[in-house]
């Protein structure tokens, strides 16, 4: 089997601590070939910000060497939109699994422009409030909401986990970010898993996913097992595929 290499990116808001609950659920049978990294965004963790208005050129400067091509990535929510976004940018992966992102973030039938632009403005007043309640938000279609949240607050504490410019930056491209024509014709095999209830997902974008059964936005704190092997099934499937074609 050859070695597969995961990289996981989180989304608006959350760092790589989100991803610590599928530590204990990667499958085994795959341990001596699987190599798993959670990276941080710039601004996030220990790795230095871009600055205020920072421009996807610039942010694939900087994610040139963490989003290595031999790997697949897995993006989460704005990591997702990112992720595809950097595929004009960056030499492409062995694919990419985009969980819980659509070709944008707003959509008529979703989470709407006009929504998307109240909670900016909510932002610049009270950027702690604004981004705990978006974490209540991210958490509604979860079997257990109130259980999703308390996961969150445990993984994150009270803290941001950006600053303000950051975060700033990140609200505008959640706004502006638009994959429908880089994602028509992808240069490498792209899969979407997006939970069946997710709140931050319209039906429509839903329609063309594989649906995660009874969960919302963060199956990794609810369904973790089932979360890890269907990123691991997927992966797997275009590491092969690429080997079969060198």
């Amino acid at each position: 089997m050859q070695p597969l290499r995961l990289i996981l990116l989180s989304g608006w808001g959350v760092d790589q601590r989100i991803w610590q609950p599928l530590e204990a659920h990667w499958p085994n049978h795959l341990a001596a070939h699987l190599t798993i990294q959670a990276v941080d965004w710039p601004g996030y963790g220990d790795t230095p910000a871009l600055g205020t208005n920072a421009t996807l050129a610039e942010l694939a400067k900087e994610m040139a060497g963490p989003l290595a091509s031999d790997a697949v990535w897995i993006g989460w929510s704005l990591g997702g939109l990112l992720a595809a976004a950097l595929l004009e940018e960056l030499p492409p992966p062995r694919g990419v699994i985009l969980l819980g992102a659509g070709n944008t973030f707003c959509a008529t039938d979703g989470v709407t422009s006009v929504e998307l632009s109240a909670f900016r403005r909510a932002f610049q007043r009270d950027p702690t409030a604004t981004w705990q309640h978006f974490l209540r938000w991210q958490a509604q279609g979860e079997p257990s909401p109130r259980q999703a949240y308390r996961q969150l607050h445990e993984l994150l504490g009270d803290t941001l986990p950006a600053d303000n410019a950051t975060l700033a930056t990140g609200l505008d491209w959640l706004a502006s970010i638009d994959n429908r024509q880089r994602l028509a014709t992808p240069p490498c095999p792209v899969v979407r898993l997006t939970g069946e209830h997710d709140p931050l997902i319209s039906p429509v974008q839903r329609s063309t996913s594989e649906r995660l059964s009874g969960v919302g936005h963060c199956p990794m704190l609810s369904q973790p097992q089932t979360l890890a092997a269907a990123i691991t099934h997927h992966a797997t499937q275009m590491a092969n595929a690429n080997m079969a074609v060198l």
